[in-house]
This record gives structure tokens, sequence and C-alpha cells, in this order.
């Protein structure tokens, strides 16, 4: 069974329990999906109000949107947790021998760059998300301005979230030039985020990051 399926209750007590999954990167990805349906939310709100018709169309747009982000977050609870079991298959691998010691090193340089992009994703499709519910706080229902803001505190938590993991992956990592890569990225968005309007990073996120 796939952890986004959980119902919440089994979701958080599972969390709690003495598994080390769902952790805090199934959290962030979490987190980022209830950013989404949030703003999805306060969109659908706004739609069809007199009120508001003048941003109507961007309403739908953003609502359609939205739905996509929190398939995708949703989707990324599991990918998290497939990312952290691939390092810890990685670690038990044998030592015993020169051979095995190369093999297991290698296994670990892998899943640690796997473990480090699937958080990265995550953060920055969550980054490309912040904007947009800014621009529904700004230009939505005024009665829904709280869950917009919510929204926004759990977005911002996601992207912390997701770039902590990355951050703990890269030390694992012995490729110099994808760590500095990784920790520029990191430290791009940590400064936006920070900044209450900044002007939005133009991410591909279906683009991948880097090859691995």
């Amino acid at each position: 069974m796939k952890l986004q399926d959980l119902t919440i209750k089994e979701f958080l007590e599972k969390t709690a329990s003495n598994e080390p999954l769902p952790g805090g990167g199934c959290s962030s990805a979490m987190m980022a999906a209830i950013a989404a349906a949030l703003t999805e939310m306060v969109a659908n709100l706004t739609i069809g109000r007199k009120k508001y018709a003048k941003v109507d169309a961007r309403m739908k747009f953003i609502a359609k949107k939205m739905a996509e982000n929190k398939t995708h977050f949703m989707n990324d609870i599991d990918r998290d947790a497939v990312a952290y079991r691939l390092v810890m298959d990685a670690y038990k691998l044998p030592k015993n021998s020169d051979e095995e010691i190369a093999i297991r090193n290698k296994k670990i340089q892998y899943a640690a760059r796997i473990a480090s992009i699937v958080p990265m994703e995550l953060a920055q499709r969550a980054y490309n998300m912040h904007g947009l519910i800014d621009e529904v706080l700004k230009t939505g229902n005024v009665n829904a301005v709280t869950d917009g803001k919510v929204a926004l505190l759990a977005c911002r938590a996601a992207i912390k979230g997701a770039l902590l993991n990355v951050r703990t992956n890269l030390d694992n990592i012995e490729d110099k030039s994808f760590v500095d890569y990784m920790i520029e990225k990191c430290n791009q968005f940590e400064k936006c985020i920070q900044i209450e309007k900044c002007k939005q990073i133009e991410i591909d996120c279906n683009r991948k990051i880097i090859q691995i």
C-alpha cells in the first residue's frame, strides 16, 4: 500500500512510530500537497462570483494547476520513501572485500544522488507554486484569505523541509560539481523565500535537474 493512500490518522500514527517512514521528506511532500489543496479551494471559492469576474479565468487556471500540483506532491510522498529505501539498501550491502566495498560505495553514491534530486524537484515545484498562492491571496475571495495564508505557510515549510533533505544527502556525495550545483540551488531558494516579494524564478519542473 502506498503511503499516499493511508488515511490522515494512519499517516500520522505511522509517522509517530519507530519506523523510519514516513519521515521528514514525506511530510514535506504532504505539506506541499496541503498548500496546493488550500490554494485550489480559495480559487474555487472565487470562481463564478460577480465581484471577482475580472479574475475568473485566471482563477480557473490556478485551480487546475493546483489540482495537478496536488497529484504531483502526493506522488512525491512515495517517491521520497523509495529514495530513502534506496539509500538504506545501499548501506546494507556487504563490505568484506575490496570488490564489495567498491560496489557498495558506487551504490551509495547513486542512491544519495537520487535522494537529493527527489526533494530538490519537490522544492522547485513548491517554489513555482509559491507565486500563484501569493496571487490568489491578492486577487482571490477575501473571505478565504486565512486559508490562503495557511497555504503560503505550508508551501514555505515544504520548501525548507525539502531543502534540508537535499543538504543531508549531499553530505554523502563525492562528486564535488554535483554537490556545488545543488548547494547553490538550495541557497537560491532559501534566500528567495525569505523575501516577501521576489521575482519568480523560471524553472521547468519537467526537466531533469542533472543527469544521474
